[in-house]
Order: structure tokens, then sequence, then C-alpha cells
């Protein structure tokens, strides 16, 4: 397999199953295995009309839990443990229907982020265009960007300057204004010295 920089990956391969040594690569395993065991959980929940409880610790202490509608509805089913007021009367139609439209809206908000991620791909790569030979983003020809784009570069413009803006505000004073000014020159006009140095 070939990514589209031209870097060769490893492909599909099996992984060993032991812990991993490197702390940054436990934690990334982590999320990512974490995150697929609670996909396919809410998928076995709506597919199958299964209950769905799930509880993970991470190394942290961390707690992550998912439940078909919610781990405490799921529990409650089959431990006995105090009712919540809001859970009186709710079935599992009720529940289902509720795990359906949590899906169906999650799908929906994949599909919004996807398209805007595509939308920001397209500007960049107009912006990119619309550089041309220049060496520096925002030195783009804006005549070449049309308005979907046009928008989005003044946003980015804006951002560049408050970032500038605000990067040069942590920065100490210039150190000519904390030299203490020498004694007048003999051509300097009457008035005061401050006036004389910030002039020339």
């Amino acid at each position: 397999m070939v990514h589209p920089r031209g870097t060769p990956s490893t492909g599909r391969h099996r992984i060993e199953m032991a812990l991993r040594v490197d702390k940054n690569s436990r934690q990334v395993t982590f999320s990512k295995r974490r995150s697929g065991l609670f996909k396919k959980c809410s998928e076995l929940a709506l597919l199958c009309g299964a209950h769905v409880a799930v509880i993970v610790f991470s190394e942290a202490g961390n707690v992550f839990a998912l439940g078909s509608l919610s781990v405490d509805a799921v529990l409650r089913r089959y431990l006995p443990l105090p009712a919540a007021a809001n859970d009186a009367g709710v079935d599992e139609d009720d529940d289902r229907e509720a795990l359906e439209e949590m899906c169906q809206a999650r799908e929906a908000t994949a599909e919004q982020v996807a398209a805007e991620i595509e939308r920001m791909d397209l500007i960049g790569y107009k912006v990119i265009k619309a550089q041309g030979e220049r060496r520096f983003w925002w030195e783009a020809d804006v005549e070449e960007l049309g308005a979907a784009e046009l928008p989005e570069f003044a946003r980015s413009l804006e951002r560049l300057r408050d970032n500038v803006r605000r990067h040069a505000d942590k920065l100490p004073p210039p150190a000519a204004a904390l030299v203490p000014a020498p004694a007048m020159a003999a051509d300097a006009p009457a008035g005061d010295a401050a006036s004389y140095y910030l002039a020339y």
C-alpha cells in the first residue's frame, strides 16, 4: 500500500497483543480502540436491539461509558439500583426510538463534518492556486478567489492579524525606549530631548 505522498505503509497486518511499552503509543492505542469499541457496541444495540453497557477506565483513571440509551438504564434493568424519577414509565420502545434518533443525529453530524472538511480543503486548494509563485499564502491574488473563498480568506487574514498582535503584545518594549537619552547635542533645537530624538 502506498500513501499519496509516496511513503510506503505497513498496511493491514496482525498486531501483537501485548502491553505497549511506550506511554504515548499506549495512549494512542487506548483512544483508537476505545472509540472502535464504542462504535461497535452502539451498532450492536441499534441493529440487534441488545441492551449494551460499556464502562472503560483509562490508565490515568478517567472513566468512559456508553450504554444503549444510558449505562444507568441498562444497569437498572439487571441490578437493583435506586430508580431515578426521570426513568419512571420508560419502556423499551421509547429506549429504542431514542437510541435510533441519537444514531441518526450522530450520522448527520458526521456527514456535516465530512462536508465541511471537504469544503475547507477545496478552499485551501483554491487559495494555494491563487498564491501562484508568491512565497506566502496571504499574498494570494484575491481576484482569482470566488465568493465561497473570499470570506474564509478574510477570516484567515483576521486570525493571522490577531495572532501577530497577541504575540507583539507579549514582546518587551524596544531597547531604544529603555535607554536614557544622552545629553542634548549642540545643534538640537530648543525644547525637550524626547521630541528631538523621536524626530530623528
